[in-house]
């Protein structure tokens, strides 16, 4: 596959939520299943192991055929992919780049070694061991507000001076990258997208995708054809996040029983919302109701449900 820039990094890119067995074994047959569709929904891309992707669950094995499959079927497709090496651990992280690196992504996606905050200093020599892992594949910093090392925008100037390797950044808004949307690909959340992109975000690593792939597809067509609209289609996406899925993170539950659960709104894949130990599954039988709660505020994201897959 092509090597991504900062330029042709952009758009709407998918990830790869994971089905949980009961056993709590990765369903890859249903995984497949549903990267199909994902390929077929018009999507810029595929992105592995972000936190909707539980990366922090999997063990090296199941990280291996992870990649394997998708950087197989994106390959086969056409589709540009970025494989996610993140690990709380740096050791593991660089063990898990290298391999990433192999399978000649795209990007590959790092978090910052989680379990201290970093110095400035640190993160860049963090950046720059990690760059000399991926063996010549740039590299997406994902810091999320969680995080414990956050990335502001004055760590963020040095990082795009001295770490230029580093092609993109997924940031909790564009103003933590402002002046800077020239030399990264700055992405955004998915549900924010509509305003951001006029101030320069590139794309977002899409929760709406979770939701639907091939209507956020349709919504960010109209970003450009009509945007006035997509920001009015914004408003009501958000309206219906802060009254139906908000609350479950008040709850406790964690982001990828949220994303899982947007995927079941959706109704397009048999992924289903169990999460892994020691995270808690957002119950089956409360889809229905924010299904029709969905389908009132977004009607126009979930248009075509393929849930027979």
């Amino acid at each position: 596959m092509f090597t991504l820039n900062s330029r042709t990094l952009t758009g709407i890119w998918s990830t790869v939520l994971l089905p949980v067995a009961e056993d709590e074994t990765i369903d890859f047959r249903r995984l497949e299943v549903a990267l199909g569709t994902v390929l077929g929904a018009g999507v810029h891309g595929v992105y592995t192991n972000g936190t909707a992707g539980e990366f922090h669950t999997l063990s090296e094995p199941e990280y291996d055929q992870l990649h394997e499959l998708v950087a197989g079927r994106c390959a086969a497709a056409g589709i540009p992919f970025q494989l996610g090496a993140s690990h709380p651990s740096g050791q593991l992280s660089l063990s898990r780049i290298r391999r990433a690196a192999r399978l000649r992504p795209g990007a590959i996606q790092i978090v910052l070694p989680d379990w201290l905050p970093l110095h400035p200093a640190e993160v860049l020599a963090a950046l720059a061991r990690m760059a000399e892992a991926a063996d010549g594949v740039p590299l997406v910093l994902y810091n999320p507000p969680y995080a414990k090392t956050r990335v502001g925008p004055g760590l963020l100037a040095r990082i795009a001076e001295e770490r230029p390797e580093v092609i993109g950044v997924k940031v909790p808004s564009v103003e933590v990258a402002t002046g800077l949307t020239d030399r990264f690909a700055v992405f955004v959340a998915g549900h924010t997208l509509a305003t951001a992109h006029p101030a320069g975000a590139a794309g977002s690593y899409s929760n709406v995708a979770c939701m639907s792939p091939a209507g956020v597809v349709r919504w960010y067509e109209m970003m450009h054809t009509n945007p006035p609209a997509a920001r009015e289609l914004e408003a009501r996406l958000r309206d219906f996040l802060d009254h139906h899925i908000a609350p479950l993170a008040a709850d406790g539950y964690c982001d990828p029983a949220l994303d899982k659960t947007l995927c079941a709104i959706g109704d397009w894949s048999q992924t289903g919302t169990r999460v892994r130990w020691p995270h808690r599954s957002v119950p089956e039988s409360a889809i229905p109701a924010l299904r029709q709660a969905a389908q009132r505020a977004v009607p126009e994201l979930l248009v075509d449900p393929v849930g027979s897959n």
